[in-house]
């Protein structure tokens, strides 16, 4: 299996057919095929070597998916950035990964001088932007004219395919070795669930392509053919005006995004009926929101996804007749063909359906390890099973039921952000004595970060200069939205913050403590 082969089937089998579409640029599969297999020529001239990382800062657009095709065509590794992280973070990210080459587009070319400076790997810059290449990179548009095509080298199999970075534990994010394997056989199985992208459709992008689950769609869509519909970001009206004018057929969008979108006035006079599938993940929807976006769309089919940048990213798939029953839409689906989930207890022993332990998973789609560090790999990988930190059950039909998070990770807006590395983001203000980060229930984000702090004694502060102080170390949806001042946190006999007992106070869904 190697990402490259739903190229090649595409320029056989649909040649002429739009690959990509991007306001009011077209591609044809077969001309996207072309420049894909010259911007391979460069990237190999440019000294990418078999294996060596290529990253990208860049919001969505044609361009970007001829990144993710041309890197491994030229035998090398993805690497894309998240373009949300502070400055810090991407260099940080930039400097585990070690990548020869960086894509910016016109968002981010601003920053190349400094990168050029923090990160000794980078050898060149590629300017995948419109217009002019700003100095001190290389114009993409060039590039691809300038050189003549290469064979594909088929990088696939075990191989590593990407590296795709995501929050860390410690406040340090961690690179996702994932393989061809990995990934293919995870688009495969969502695919055969029957409840993922509809066949020679197309498929919208607007949640950022940086993000494994957005990526998804686009690995389902080169699969199942036909096109992808490109907007650079996420808003209401220009992606309904989207499914609109291009006949979309599916797209993956947050929870939070189907609200804007079923719910802004500038959308309502749009016609969406060309849409069938639409994909969310990350928090289940809430009751009113489902009924609100299927009288807005009443012929599209809802499916949710659970998984997780190690799982490439689908594990488990819960399909659209399972929306129309109240308590399955509160569970995350039954696993996919490609993937096994068991429910173990503290000793990794498996456990009857129905009690609540830690969801491990194993298949195909599970990640090869974390990229520089071995001991937290093997941790996570031991026995063989992905150990996910979810604490959930399944039912006696096999629905997986998310409860609780051991790993005390939060999800606000699609967004996964660690507790821990929102604390030491904290504990650095003179006036924070002690802290703890939870998620809290959030009408618009799904879960929106919530912060508990115990000031030193004689010193005082805001929840507004706490959040500006945090948004000079992290990235702006990591900060907390909310915070509360108590005199003393809970804890144990022993000492430890009791974060269940905090977060019980939030939610008041008895034995659910997640959105």
């Amino acid at each position: 299996m190697h990402l490259t082969n739903a190229l090649h089937r595409a320029v056989r089998q649909n040649p002429r057919l739009p690959a990509t579409i991007f306001g009011d640029r077209v591609r044809t599969w077969e001309e996207s095929a072309e420049r894909i297999a010259r911007l391979g020529s460069a990237l190999k001239e440019l000294g990418v070597q078999s294996g060596d990382r290529v990253a990208i800062l860049s919001l969505n657009s044609d361009a970007f998916h001829e990144y993710l095709f041309a890197v491994p065509w030229a035998d090398g590794v993805i690497a894309p950035m998240n373009y949300r992280w502070s400055l810090a973070e991407i260099i940080e990210c930039l400097n585990d990964s070690e990548p020869c080459v960086l894509f910016v587009d016109d968002a981010f070319s601003h920053l190349v001088e400094q990168l050029r400076a923090e990160v000794p790997s980078l050898r060149a810059f590629v300017f995948c932007g419109e217009g002019s290449a700003p100095a001190g990179t290389l114009q993409l548009e060039e590039l691809i004219a300038g050189h003549e095509s290469i064979p594909d080298a088929r990088r696939g199999g075990d191989a590593l395919a990407a590296l795709y970075y995501t929050g860390g534990t410690t406040g340090r994010p961690r690179g996702v070795m994932l393989s061809h394997l990995n990934l293919v056989s995870s688009a495969l199985g969502a695919q055969a669930t029957g409840a993922f992208v509809i066949p020679g459709g197309r498929h919208l992008h607007s949640a950022p392509l940086f993000h494994l689950g957005a990526g998804a769609g686009w690995l389902a869509r080169n699969l199942a053919g036909g096109s992808h519909v490109i907007l650079q970001q996420f808003a209401p009206e220009p992606v309904a005006d989207a499914i609109s004018k291009y006949e979309v057929t599916d797209a993956i969008l947050m929870p939070t995004m189907i609200q804007m979108l079923v719910d802004s006035p500038d959308t309502q006079d749009h016609d969406l009926s060309s849409l069938q599938r639409l994909i969310y993940g990350a928090s289940p929807i809430s009751d009113a929101l489902l009924e609100r976006a299927a009288k807005r769309l009443p012929g599209v089919g809802f499916s949710q996804i659970y998984g997780m940048t190690e799982t490439s990213p689908v594990t488990a798939v819960l399909d659209p007749a399972a929306h129309n029953d109240a308590v399955l839409r509160r569970s995350a689906g039954r696993a996919a063909p490609h993937a096994e989930v068991m429910i173990v207890d503290n000793e990794d022993r498996e456990i009857p359906s129905g009690q609540v332990g830690e969801v491990v998973i194993r298949g195909p789609h599970v990640m090869r390890g974390y990229w520089n560090l071995p001991e937290m790999s093997a941790e996570t990988l031991r026995g063989g099973w992905m150990h996910t930190g979810d604490g959930g059950y399944v039912d006696a039909n096999g629905y997986l039921f998310i409860v609780d998070r051991i790993k005390d990770m939060i999800i606000s807006g699609g967004e996964n952000v660690y507790s821990t590395e929102v604390e030491n983001a904290l504990a650095t203000h003179p006036a924070v004595a002690s802290c703890v980060v939870i998620g809290v229930p959030d009408e618009e984000w799904g879960e929106r970060v919530h912060a508990v702090v115990v000031c030193q004694p004689g010193t005082t502060t805001t929840a507004a200069e706490l959040r500006t102080h945090c948004k000079g170390l992290i990235a702006g949806y990591k900060t907390p939205r909310s915070v509360d001042f108590v005199d003393a946190l809970p804890t144990t006999a022993a000492g430890k913050v009791l974060k269940r007992e905090l977060r019980s106070r939030y939610w008041p869904a008895a034995g659910r403590q997640v959105s």
